[in-house]
């Protein structure tokens, strides 16, 4: 008697390459904004009390903002994917023979010769009909399914924990030099999330940590002009 084939355990990166995206996206928005807002308000004199107050609103406002925006999004995301199952699902109660056959079409597009692309089709189609035409036809997954309230909890977390290096280094310090004290902390700390989304992403750690730099970098030279040119002297 034949052995069954083992389950299929194989992972690779691209199944993370979502939540990865968004991850890092979250955490540098969250460190780039909230580190170039206080150094743009540290660069033009303003007292303590108004550097943290400032970090503390960028860190809230941005987090609300990222989940407000990716829950939209994904909401979206989320009601097409709705509307298309129910076409799918009285697509196939009205015309299942023609939906058949669409299925059949797409794997032979695929490499299938046309007997083997039916035979599939047809078993597929026995085993879970709706769930063969979304996935090969329309491309969606349940692995891959739009949830907004997770994805809106994970941008507003992802984005406040990249604003809360600078600003618990601006509750924290002591004396001048705020302002060059962030931006050495903001790059470091840029460099480490872009090597790890390079090394994470299988691609190369240096490019990934440079092309951070770079943007992370312009953003705080940036607001540190426009701090020094409209700075203001605290009473």
């Amino acid at each position: 008697m034949a052995k069954l084939a083992a389950p299929h355990h194989e992972r690779h990166r691209s199944e993370h390459i979502g939540w990865l995206r968004a991850s890092v996206l979250g955490a540098n928005d969250g460190l780039i904004s909230t580190s170039a807002l206080l150094v743009g308000v540290a660069s033009a004199d303003a007292t303590p009390q108004v550097i943290l107050l400032t970090g503390v609103a960028a860190l809230t406002a941005g987090a609300l903002s990222m989940a407000a925006g990716e829950y939209v999004s994904v909401s979206s995301q989320a009601d097409t994917e709705a509307a298309d199952t129910a076409k799918e699902r009285l697509e196939l109660e009205s015309a299942p023979e023609a939906e058949l056959a669409e299925l059949t079409h797409i794997y032979v597009q695929r490499g299938l010769d046309k007997a083997l692309a039916q035979q599939v089709a047809r078993q597929l189609t026995a085993h879970d009909a709706l769930g063969a035409h979304l996935r090969d036809e329309l491309g969606i997954s349940q692995a891959f399914a739009a949830r907004p309230v997770q994805a809106a909890l994970a941008s507003a977390a992802a984005f406040a924990t990249g604003a809360l290096p600078p600003l618990l280094l601006a509750w924290q310090w002591r004396g001048g030099g705020l302002s060059a004290a962030i931006t050495v902390v903001t790059l470091l700390l840029l460099a480490v999330l872009g090597a790890l989304a390079g090394w994470l992403g299988g691609a190369s750690m240096v490019k990934g940590a440079l092309r951070v730099l770079f943007w992370g970098a312009v953003a705080l030279g940036v607001t540190a002009g426009i701090g020094h040119l409209f700075g203001v002297t605290a009473a």
